[in-house]
């Protein structure tokens, strides 16, 4: 399961809001290869479910992930970060062994 923060469920609430995106849209956060640490994260928002999907509600947002993401991302928590030093979701695993200074990378 993938948890978000308040911070991360107030700007996702404001990114639908402004995309115009109805109540059958969710998150889909996923593992794709690359980054500078092998593995990196990418987040979308669809509504489309496919075979195989693990999907999750925290803080009334629908979190989806395919299967290989979900083995990477299991107890990931999502926030956001408005601060001087950058501004961005960031993912907070739990899973990983090292993490890219920017955070947008991780290896197991």
């Amino acid at each position: 399961m993938v948890t978000i923060t308040e911070k991360a469920k107030q700007r996702i609430l404001d990114i639908m809001d402004k995309e115009s995106y109805d109540g059958t849209y969710f998150v889909r956060v996923a593992v794709e290869s690359g980054g500078c640490s092998g593995l990196s994260y990418r987040l979308n928002f669809d509504n489309e479910e496919k075979k195989g999907d693990q999907l999750f509600e925290d803080k009334g947002i629908k979190v989806c992930l395919d299967i290989k993401s979900y083995l990477y991302l299991a107890g990931t928590e999502l926030d956001y970060s408005d601060g001087l030093n950058g501004k961005g979701f960031e993912f907070h695993n739990p899973n990983a062994s090292r993490t890219c200074a920017c955070g947008e990378s991780f290896a197991v």
